[in-house]
């Protein structure tokens, strides 16, 4: 038999992280006690929010521990259960760590069906990313037919999301991303009206011919200069979404926020951050809608699957230098 696999945190990283932040172990792992399930892990999400969780700052959640396995959203299969909730050979999703073999509180997964969609999607479109795009961009941009909604790291797995939803409710979209292939992508094949290529300069000159009536909503997946661009072109009544602040993971000298935060005041507007996990009661009516969407040819998600535990490291980077195209999925 194969080796379990852990990949578990060394060291707090300033900055970047590189091989020395993370080692890997093979401990043969347990069988499952009273309400708990064994898990063969067949695919691990990689996700933005990993970078704060290894950091030490005050956060949503405690920070992963020098020494524990890497936290990771996950689908496994049932190898072994001690509970009622699920059965060998089921499928499940949760927290499974970045690991190959997990054994785990049944409470805290939820069954997935294979049939309806590959496990990466239950990772992406139909899960946390697609979830997150759904409420931030309902709850609290509340999009309204003719306005205009402006989301960053568009050809992402939230970004794209958004500006799909937000074009079934009869917006115009316009996204930012990273080189010519993603803005293609993002007009072409999910359908935006307009993407801004922010690698090609004159950001706030591209954005005011794009949006010429300003921005009624701004869903803000990665902080920094494209955040105070936008804020600098708001309509009244405005709404800004905080998601994420990938430009700023990375930063050694502290996060950049906008200069022109006064926007807000002059335009009556409003910027709010959120967290998708408050929305836990809501995600199978959530799934349920947006699963309708993808049977009517209305959503359409993309991932980025690699392959083995072994490539984590190198793969957790592709989050923060944009070389993913779409939802980032280790298949183990």
């Amino acid at each position: 038999m194969t080796q379990p696999v852990q990949i578990r945190l060394a060291r707090r990283p300033e900055g970047v992280a590189d091989a020395s932040t993370w080692s890997v172990t093979h401990d043969e792992g347990r069988a499952p006690g009273e309400g708990e399930i064994r898990l063969a892990v067949t695919h691990i999400s990689l996700d933005p929010a990993m970078r704060g969780w290894i950091s030490d700052a005050r956060s949503y959640m405690p920070p992963v521990g020098i020494g524990d396995v890497m936290r990771a959203i996950g689908v496994g299969e049932v190898t072994a259960t001690a509970s009622d909730r699920f059965r060998v050979g089921d499928m499940v999703m949760g927290l499974t760590g970045v690991q190959t073999d997990a054994t785990v509180l049944a409470r805290d997964f939820n069954r997935i069906e294979p049939s309806l969609a590959p496990p990466e999607t239950f990772l992406g479109g139909l899960g946390m990313p697609g979830l997150t795009a759904y409420f931030g961009l309902l709850d609290l941009g509340k999009p309204e037919p003719g306005q205009t909604v402006v989301v960053s790291a568009a050809a992402g797995a939230v970004g794209g999301v958004v500006g799909q939803i937000a074009k079934i409710k009869g917006c115009r979209v316009v996204g930012l991303a990273g080189g010519p292939e993603k803005c293609r992508y993002v007009v072409e094949e999910l359908g935006f009206d307009a993407c801004i290529d922010y690698r090609a300069g004159a950001l706030h000159e591209q954005l005011k011919a794009a949006c010429p009536d300003r921005i009624d909503v701004y869903f803000d997946n990665v902080g920094g200069e494209i955040l105070e661009a936008c804020l600098g072109l708001l309509a009244q009544r405005a709404r800004v979404v905080i998601c994420g602040a990938i430009s700023q993971y990375n930063s050694t000298e502290g996060m950049r926020g906008p200069a022109n935060y006064m926007s807000l005041l002059v335009n009556r507007a409003r910027m709010e951050g959120f967290m998708v996990f408050d929305y836990q009661k809501q995600f199978p009516a959530a799934v349920m809608e947006m699963a309708g969407w993808v049977a009517a040819g209305k959503l359409r998600f993309r991932e980025h699957v690699v392959d083995g535990i072994e490539s984590f490291p190198t793969a957790f980077n592709m989050l923060f230098t944009g070389q993913n195209f779409g939802k980032l999925v280790i298949r183990v």
